[in-house]
């Protein structure tokens, strides 16, 4: 025993600890590296516009000003905008969950001539980025007088997003075929395969989609902004643009409705964390 490295007692050498160490250090780096700024965000919120820019920073407000929240909220017509940001989020989560899924599905569980070329078409559009094609796809909604009014943000995610007809199509893809010939055998649908032996298993698949589309549809500002032409169709990304003001940049209210904002975020994520890492990290590997 006198011959043996005390480090090597336990089975693991001095390697180990140091990949775990470099493993903290780095995870540490990247808490810093995101958790600054989110704190950043919070205690500014609580600021008065004076400690805001007042230099050295000010890191801990002398005096928290909770108020700030009430002001931001009653800056704009807070409910009416939050109601709208809700139905719009509502509707982007159906949408989504429902074209995806069924679209996932066709491309990897039904044989039909061509899936691979029109999949693959499915997937060069995911290169296209809002910026191009916001013309003619307002030059579109005008024509179908939609412009003015929810259907461009409610109704176009029922036709599907590529990215997610790809994740969905990853999960199918892992679900043995020999499920779906037991089912064939026993009378069952495609269907009824569908929604009841499939969807079941990529339930990991379908949390990640609506995360996503949830953010999407929370955090846009371009497609309310190019579309939402009334105020009483606005939502809670164009309500905060309304704080700010040329004469007056109310920045501490602007901070506060960042925290609010933020806040629904964070609750989704941590309530869904697990199906969402396991549908990320399926991906990866499917990938």
């Amino acid at each position: 025993m006198g011959n043996l490295d005390p480090i090597r007692i336990r089975g693991k050498g001095l390697d180990y600890y140091i990949e775990i160490a470099v493993l903290y250090l780095g995870l540490g780096l990247l808490v810093l590296a995101y958790g600054i700024p989110f704190y950043w965000l919070v205690s500014s919120s609580l600021k008065t516009p004076v400690e805001l820019f007042t230099m050295p920073v000010v890191w801990v407000p002398k005096t928290p000003q909770w108020k700030n929240f009430v002001i931001a909220v009653t800056s704009f017509p807070f409910l009416r905008y939050l109601r709208n940001t809700m139905f719009i989020v509502l509707c982007n989560l159906a949408g989504s969950i429902i074209s995806c899924t069924l679209a996932g599905y066709g491309f990897s569980r039904i044989k039909w001539k061509g899936r691979h070329a029109v999949f693959i078409i499915v997937l060069l559009t995911m290169m296209l980025p809002f910026q191009v094609t916001m013309i003619p796809l307002f030059m579109v909604f005008q024509k179908l007088h939609w412009i003015g009014t929810f259907a461009p943000l409610t109704v176009t995610p029922f036709f599907g997003n590529a990215f997610f007809i790809f994740l969905m199509r990853q999960f199918f893809l892992s679900i043995p075929d020999a499920l779906s010939e037991a089912a064939v055998i026993d009378g069952a649908g495609e269907f009824r395969i569908f929604a009841q032996i499939c969807v079941p298993l990529v339930r990991p698949a379908v949390t990640t989609v609506a995360i996503f589309a949830f953010l999407n549809s929370w955090n846009d500002f371009q497609g309310p902004l190019l579309f939402m032409t009334r105020d009483r169709l606005y939502t809670l990304s164009i309500g905060v643009q309304q704080i700010m003001s040329s004469n007056d940049p109310r920045w501490h209210l602007l901070m506060a409705m960042g925290v609010l904002m933020t806040v629904p975020v964070l609750i989704i994520f941590f309530l869904l964390q697990k199906y969402f890492i396991q549908g990320i990290s399926f991906e990866g590997i499917k990938g």
